[in-house]
């Protein structure tokens, strides 16, 4: 009994220190790898180190096994260790080669490192020196024999043909195996015949041997005739592959012809992207080996002789790998530990657990069991503390993951978890005060209220896990509670306070409410409550939180500190629903729901079908949609053709279409136009969401019954009769095969001459036959036709047959310069029509003196018109004209070409300075004399506009003189213009002067000369004004 006590004080001052970072278990920071030393012939130094260091505080000590047998490192011994590295000096690999592991060591316990392997490579020379030559006949095949000496490491081989550096090039008739190192030769040709020498190079040490050459001599005795396959390298029948590793399957067959090799999966699978097939050497290379690249492999030789195919499995392993690892755990006297270690790895691993570098105890299996992969450790004691490994192993390899078990005995400890200071609980409800020690092993719990002890009732309940619970709380269960917690190792307390609310209800009904779409409404949600408590309120819908803010601004909070209302603001359809206000204290939570039903236009018909068609009429159905809590009270029938303008209403049988009806016939369709037919509800709020639109559907053709509009003629070339209509719509065609039947005949003739136009397009007709003369009357019309038949002709109407062009030119051709811009153009007209041609107009070309007449500018007459003015002509300048008459055929002759010159251009210097007066209703102005440059016409008048503003339309007075009296009332603002004119037309006008009203009996201005065109008028008109004072 003494000892244990004096190991429970042990294992508290360990825990304590340990609460301090002080002690710490043993973790590797190094584990061994595994080596594989190159032995060179006659080299001196033949040392390995494997590496292991660990962490921990006491420091580790360290061990070595080599295959499961401690290793002692005795003072002169090969073996030597360094910390935790282990030392092998003068390798020996009889007895040095093998598994090692680390063991590392402290007050915690032990752990044992992962295993490592040491190989030792090397290579020896050949034994032999000669061989004996091998025979063989023209197109037999031959193997040669490498016979690799004495080694460890991974070889590759070549082979020399007679001397070095002269290497057997491998390709489809000789082959060099890396597994065997013997040399295939599938038919042997004369050029064969030689010495050949196997050369083997390990891959680890890179030393190289050379065998004793191989004679290979041609027989004399005749040729190999042809032969089927014979394989002779092949691979094993079944072939572990590890995990993303690299494999390569050898294939080579004998034969003559030489043969070809293939590849294949026995499944029928492709080969991936990532599998090299080397035709030319026999080898499938599969890198990164997975999963689903095991199967079943075959390969095929084949000649013209015959085909042997080999086949193999390659079978996916994989070594362990942890996916679940034991914790560190800290547990109490008597506990149960549960630790869990998973691996993955093919085949499945066994499990094995160590502790402390050991295996289990098997005396303690009633208590320590172990079953795959579970270790279970019942009733926890002190010798149970140590470090424990779990191995996970299969053939392919070992993995170690480690774990620490501590098993502590404290006396009771409230100091990482004291009692709440205060629990609140609500009136008539339950409450449950926590009272969780630290202790261990457990002991017992009681409870205090104030100073005396507490009983247990009905209400009042001590749970196993020493907490205390309270069911039915009223008034008098307010005040201190303490728990108290012993063991054999001591007693400790801790004390809170329990205060009773008043519970919280909600005071508004739960309800029901119906509202139309668009309207705002308020849900309540007023609550009683402990004044004492805050408040939370959370508002679900449909039992979704509702993020107010976050749906377009519908919701919004309008109540205060003790009412948590809602308003819905423009409601819609998607508001609809059940609504849930939950109100939230530090002692309780309540609930209320309220639905909501909104009322809306109904939601869109369904199913709109099409189920009949005739040439004008659709017979449509459908189903009624929602109606969104109104009944439904009519539909309406809509349609689409690809020429209309959107949809359109229709008429229909019946014509109203009330609520129950679901199926109607639309008439006063277009025969043979593809529809579309889509229906809207209505009830009392409104019209809802058109339906889907129906397939689409065609109504039957029938006869044409609309006739072309606009039917018309004329014109046209000599002989021919000209006749133009509005060509049918589409849509108004009745029937594909569409065309139109063209009727005329001379006017007075008993019989109709007919044209069929097959376009529907079409929008005239021309006939043309010499006979035909000019200018006659014609009457016509235009029928109509489809594939069904014939429909109506247009009224019939008179065209005239094409005219002649005019046959005489205008006569009397004058033309009279009016200014240096314009020019009147006088002629004789002709004859305005007679039995074979009419005058339409004249057409005038005018073109100047260093112009082409090809570039002449035209202008043409409408009707008998005998004069043209042209204007924007340039001044003193010369213009040739001449003139024809046109009609409906063209244009006749042209008349004789006369010429004009244009007036010297008006003078271009505006007037320079304006002076004014003004007296009683006089304004008096005066102006300089505008003078004409050499190539302008002289100055003849003067016109003076003004207005009251600038935007009237100003009055016009002319003078030949440089002043103007103008009899005008004082009292109004004046704006006045001069411009000079002659008779090349008019000049340049001066700028705009404003006479302001003035209410004084004389005022006198001047205007000053233009100023730069940049400055504004407003800006730079300058105003000098004298007033006098008649006395």
């Amino acid at each position: 009994m003494e000892l244990l006590w004096k190991l429970l004080l042990l294992l508290s001052l360990v825990e304590c220190l340990t609460g301090s970072g002080v002690l710490l278990k043993p973790v590797f920071t190094k584990q061994p790898g595994s080596v594989v030393f190159p032995l060179q012939p006659g080299e001196n130094r033949r040392e390995v180190v494997f590496s292991c260091e660990a962490q921990g505080h006491p420091s580790p000590s360290y061990r070595w096994k080599l295959n499961d047998s401690f290793i002692v490192a005795r003072p002169g011994s090969r073996y030597s260790l360094m910390g935790g590295n282990l030392h092998i000096s003068n390798l020996n690999k009889d007895e040095d080669v093998g598994i090692y592991q680390c063991l590392a060591s402290n007050s915690f316990g032990t752990i044992v490192s992962r295993e490592a392997s040491l190989h030792i490579a090397y290579l020896e020379n050949f034994k032999t020196q000669r061989r004996s030559p091998v025979r063989v006949r023209e197109g037999q095949g031959v193997v040669l024999l490498c016979g690799p000496p004495p080694h460890s490491g991974e070889l590759t081989f070549t082979w020399i043909f007679n001397n070095y550096p002269s290497f057997v090039i491998q390709d489809t008739r000789r082959f060099v195996s890396q597994k065997t190192g013997n040399l295939y030769i599938a038919k042997v040709e004369p050029s064969d015949v030689g010495n050949y020498t196997c050369v083997v190079t390990n891959t680890v040490t890179k030393s190289s041997v050379q065998g004793p050459p191989t004679p290979l001599v041609l027989r004399v005795d005749g040729v190999m005739g042809e032969y089927e396959p014979k394989i002779e390298v092949q691979f094993p029948e079944v072939v572990p592959v590890a995990k993303s590793s690299t494999v390569k399957l050898e294939c080579f067959a004998l034969g003559n012809p030489v043969p070809t090799i293939s590849w294949r999966r026995a499944d029928g699978a492709s080969f991936g992207r990532k599998v090299d097939i080397n035709k030319a050497s026999g080898v499938l290379e599969i890198p990164y080996f997975q999963q689903e690249d095991a199967g079943m492999y075959e390969c095929v030789a084949e000649n013209s002789r015959g085909r042997n195919s080999v086949k193999g499995k390659l079978s996916f392993y994989a070594p362990p790998h942890l996916i679940e690892k034991p914790q560190d755990v800290q547990m109490t006297i008597d506990d149960t530990l549960g630790w869990e270690c998973k691996a993955s790895a093919k085949p499945k691993p066994s499990y094995r657990w160590l502790k402390n570098g050991e295996a289990l105890d098997p005396m303690e299996q009633d208590r320590v069991q172990a079953n795959n992969g579970v270790l279970t450790i019942s009733s926890l004691n002190l010798a149970d503390i140590g470090m424990y490994q779990c191995v996970a192993e299969n053939k392919h390899g070992r993995i170690f993951t480690n774990a620490e078990l501590r098993v502590v005995a404290i006396a009771p400890d409230f100091s990482q978890n004291l009692l709440k200071a205060q629990t609140l609980a609500r009136l008539g409800g339950d409450i449950l005060i926590e009272c969780k020690p630290r202790m261990s092993p457990r002991g017992v719990i009681s409870w205090r209220k104030g100073k005396e002890a507490l009983r247990e009732s009905h209400r009042v309940t001590v749970l196993e896990s020493g907490s205390l619970r309270i069911g039915n709380v009223s008034k008098m269960d307010a005040g201190l509670y303490t728990c108290v917690a012993r063991n054999q190792f001591g007693v400790a307390s801790s004390a809170g306070s329990l205060l009773v609310k008043e519970p919280t209800s909600i005071t508004s009904p739960a309800g029901h409410l119906d509202v139309t779409v668009g309207e705002s409404i308020v849900l309540p949600c007023q609550v009683s409550h402990d004044p004492t408590l805050d408040l939370k309120f959370t508002w679900f819908f449909n039992e979704q939180l509702i993020h107010f803010g976050s749906h377009g601004s519908y919701f919004e909070k309008v109540g205060g500190r003790s009412a948590g209302d809602i308003m819905i603001r423009n409601i819609q359809l998607r508001h609809a629903g059940k609504y849930t206000c939950a109100v939230q204290t530090k002692v309780d939570s309540v609930s209320i729901a309220t639905d909501v039903v909104v009322r809306g236009p109904p939601g869109p018909p369904v199913d709109c079908q099409v189920t009949e068609m005739t040439e004008t009429t659709a017979a449509v159905s459908w189903g009624p949609g929602l109606d969104h809590h109104s009944p439904i009270l009519s539909f309406t029938i809509q349609a689409r053709t690809p020429f209309s303008l959107g949809w359109q209403a229709v008429t229909t049988v019946p014509e109203l279409l009330g609520g129950k009806q679901l199926s109607a016939t639309v008439i006063d369709l277009s025969p043979w136009v593809e529809y579309e037919f889509r229906v809207l509800a209505t009830n009392s709020i409104g019209t809802g969401e058109p339906s889907k639109p129906s397939k689409k559907a065609r109504t039957k053709e029938m006869l044409p019954r609309l006739t072309p509009a606009r039917v018309n003629g004329g014109g046209g070339g000599r002989s021919e009769l000209v006749i133009t209509w509005e060509p049918v719509p589409e849509e108004m065609q009745s029937g594909p095969g569409f065309g139109y039947v063209v009727a005329f005949r001379p006017l007075g003739a008993p019989g109709w001459m007919q044209a069929a136009v097959t376009s529907p397009d079409a929008s005239r007709y021309v006939f043309k036959n010499e006979s035909i003369p000019p200018f006659s009357p014609y009457q016509v019309k235009v029928g109509v036709y489809n594939n069904k038949g014939e429909g109506p002709f247009s009224p019939v109407t008179t065209i005239y047959s094409a005219e002649e062009e005019p046959s005489r030119a205008p006569g009397r051709l004058k033309a009279r310069s009016v200014s240096a811009s314009e020019v009147e153009v006088t002629w004789k007209p002709l004859a305005w029509s007679n039995n074979r041609r009419r005058i339409l107009g004249y057409e005038l070309r005018y073109w100047g003196e260093k112009e082409k007449q090809d570039t002449a500018r035209v202008i043409r007459t409408v009707g008998n018109k005998t004069s043209v003015l042209i204007r924007d002509l340039d001044g003193s300048s010369t213009y040739y004209i001449s003139l024809r008459a046109y009609n409906s055929a063209g244009v006749g002759p042209q008349s004789s070409i006369v010429n004009v010159t244009t007036k010297k251009p008006p003078p271009s210097q505006a007037i320079s300075k304006i002076m004014w007066n003004t007296s009683n209703s006089k304004v008096i102005l005066r102006w300089d004399q505008v003078h004409a440059l050499e190539n302008e016409s002289e100055v003849t008048g003067y016109k003076v506009m003004y207005s009251q503003d600038k935007h009237s339309r100003p009055s016009v007075v002319e003078t030949n003189t440089t002043s103007l009296e103008l009899s005008l009332p004082v009292n109004e603002d004046y704006v006045i213009q001069i411009k000079p004119f002659s008779e090349g037309g008019e000049g340049s006008s001066s700028r705009q002067i404003t006479i302001p009203k003035t209410a004084v009996s004389i005022a006198m201005g001047a205007a000053p000369p233009p100023l730069s065109s940049a400055v504004t008028v407003v800006n730079m008109a300058v105003l000098i004004l004298t007033t006098r004072t008649v006395l």
